[in-house]
């Protein structure tokens, strides 16, 4: 009997060979934590629901499928009861052989089954498990419901983005649910490290309320500074009105961001738009200066950017050191030249979606080639090699599973 469902090519030499993962979440936080994982060797069982989770199951409103693609390469799925006894006691002797069991219900949920983390270390010490919700397993907001958009606006988020004259809007990525898979991660490899001192598992969590807050430093930096007077929306400037020039300029075919802290920075845009004569100029000698100045900082640059097209800007003023970038579409990101000269995006013909973009894991292991990628399994496609091989029961026995509506 296999010691863990794995395929991984003999002598692959990933940092989490050998360890095994029960990924019961859903969605983006939990996923993309456990994606992590398999992208570094780990062998991961994502376990779903017999209609499966979320996020597939949403395929049919457009768009989501390629999500679930991204995120749930290079993992074995299996299906699994967990309303039935049935399915919770599978699910035991999956966690009696694993050692890590990550999910993001809600908090009281797995207790409730009967499958929570106590019940779990009792049956399998060693066993790290981690869990991810919106606002924690503890606190006042622990039972409200929370999605990206809602922790959005809980963790304000949305009322520092948008333009200072007009309503706040969203962040455009799923910036909180990623944010808390990213701390997830970190809080469960940090866990693994610790049992390789003690032999004991640890239960780790990550709310994504907590893992949305640091990010903002530099507007809470100007609230701190300014009190009342801070500006609740900076458009495209920095976040603490501490950068100038900082923000996106009009260029003949649409935008390009600069972002230039150092005085030398400053005067390297002067030369590249061939403004020498304004170094001397004491309203742009100093960051503080150009600061006090940002509209006529802005407006000299503008002037000069909206004449030509954004790659050409953006080729100028990097050719110059000075940080900068056209602002692109994705159709454009996806087929970005650098990421696909690292590997970190990759066309890969999908069995269901076709030739699709699909991202690599952004941790690199210096001695270790990425792992290739493997296509998103169909729904319970490893449920045999799981249950059957791995746990140990026959056909006779799978068969009255799948008949008992369990797997």
């Amino acid at each position: 009997m296999q010691t863990t469902p794995s395929d991984t090519p003999p002598g692959q030499n990933d940092p989490l060979s050998g360890i095994t993962v029960i990924d019961l979440s859903h969605v983006y936080n939990g996923p993309y934590a456990t994606f992590l994982m398999a992208m570094a060797g780990a062998t991961v069982i994502k376990v779903e629901p017999l209609t499966g989770e979320h996020l597939r199951s949403r395929g049919d409103m457009g768009g989501a499928a390629l999500p679930f693609a991204m995120l749930n390469s290079n993992k074995q799925a299996v299906t699994l009861n967990l309303k039935t006894p049935q399915g919770r006691d599978l699910l035991k002797q999956m966690a009696a052989r694993a050692d890590i069991l990550v999910e993001n219900f809600a908090p009281g949920v797995t207790d409730r089954l009967g499958i929570g983390p106590a019940t779990l270390q009792a049956i399998n010490p060693r066993l790290i498990y981690g869990s991810s919700s919106g606002y924690g397993k503890t606190g006042p907001y622990k039972d409200y419901p929370a999605m990206d958009l809602v922790m959005q606006a809980m963790a304000g988020i949305i009322s520092i983005t948008g333009h200072p004259d007009q309503p706040p809007v969203k962040a455009g990525p799923a910036v909180c649910d990623f944010s808390a898979g990213i701390h997830l991660y970190a809080a469960i490899m940090t866990a693994l490290y610790e049992r390789e001192r003690t032999g004991k598992g640890r239960i780790v969590e990550v709310s994504m309320q907590d893992a949305s807050y640091a990010p903002m430093a530099s507007n809470l930096g100007m609230l701190h500074a300014r009190g009342a007077a801070a500006p609740t929306r900076t458009g495209n400037r920095h976040g603490g009105l501490g950068i100038s020039p900082y923000n996106a300029y009009r260029t003949s075919d649409g935008y390009v961001v600069i972002n230039a802290p150092g005085d030398q920075h400053f005067r390297s845009i002067l030369d590249v738009i061939g403004r020498n004569d304004l170094k001397d100029d004491p309203r742009f000698a100093t960051r503080s200066a150009r600061v006090a100045n940002m509209l006529a900082v802005d407006e000299i640059l503008e002037a000069w950017t909206s004449q030509n097209p954004k790659d050409a800007v953006a080729a100028k003023l990097l050719a110059a050191s000075v940080p900068c970038a056209p602002v692109r579409e994705l159709s454009e990101v996806i087929v970005d030249e650098n990421m696909h000269a690292r590997g970190s995006l990759q066309w890969f013909d999908h069995p269901e979606l076709g030739r699709i973009v699909l991202p690599h894991s952004p941790l690199r292991f210096e001695g270790t080639p990425p792992r290739p990628l493997q296509a998103s399994a169909p729904l319970g496609a490893d449920n045999r090699r799981v249950f059957g091989d791995w746990l140990g029961h026959d056909e006779a026995e799978l068969q009255a599973l799948t008949d008992a509506g369990v797997i």
